[in-house]
């Protein structure tokens, strides 16, 4: 499924001029403090998202209609970080993607843009119309260029498992994300000892509350 092949989605947004500026919002009105981001990958978790963009808050969970999660690196160059594809979203009628809606300070924009390597061409911001509770909401996403296919390291889709579970996704998708193969990579990932080290601070604050 994977190799050899390329994502043509970006090729596509950018046809239809969908290459946007930060989609601004804060308590349902719009404004220049925050903005709203569309996550369906490692920053479904939201220790892995906070490491480096501490504002974000969970706003819902949406649906993104007619497209579909895929894994790949950008012009075939396998990711130092996760040592696999990564995620991406292509157009692809009757599917859907699920992700979550956070909503994000303008001054964590720039180091969002940094983590998605827009600078160095690896994405590119998109808006995207996902629904929610019978609303649509207008986000910011993220979307590779010049895709090749190629599957994730277990640790990485972990991490993305792990953030469906965390924030309710359908049951049903997060089965599918659980059957997606891996490359079955076992060596140790810098990046995910932090996710995990911010995974346990996490938790011992939620005891600490608990007891208090």
């Amino acid at each position: 499924m994977f190799a050899g092949k390329s994502c043509n989605s970006l090729a596509m947004m950018l046809a239809v001029g969908l290459l946007c500026e930060p989609i601004l919002e804060a308590s349902g009105e719009m404004d220049n403090h925050t903005f709203l981001y569309f996550a369906y990958g490692s920053n479904l978790l939201k220790e892995r998202l906070q490491l480096k963009n501490p504002s974000a808050t969970v706003h819902c969970i949406a649906r993104l209609k007619d497209y579909k999660l895929v894994f790949g690196n950008y012009k075939g160059l396998a990711s130092d970080r996760w040592h696999g594809g990564v995620a991406t979203i292509e157009h692809s009628l009757g599917d859907e993607v699920w992700g979550v809606v956070w909503r994000m300070n303008m001054s964590d924009l720039e180091s969002l843009d940094r983590q998605e390597n827009v600078k160095l061409g690896a994405y590119s911001p998109v808006e995207v119309s996902v629904s929610t509770r019978g609303q649509e909401l207008n986000c910011r996403t993220y979307i590779m260029n010049s895709c090749v296919y190629a599957p994730p390291s277990p640790q990485y889709l972990k991490v993305i498992v792990m953030g469906a579970e965390q924030n309710g996704l359908p049951k049903d998708y997060q089965e599918k994300l659980r059957s997606i193969e891996t490359n079955k990579f076992e060596g140790p990932l810098p990046v995910m000892l932090e996710v995990e080290r911010a995974i346990k601070r996490s938790k011992e604050r939620a005891n600490h509350r608990s007891d208090a």
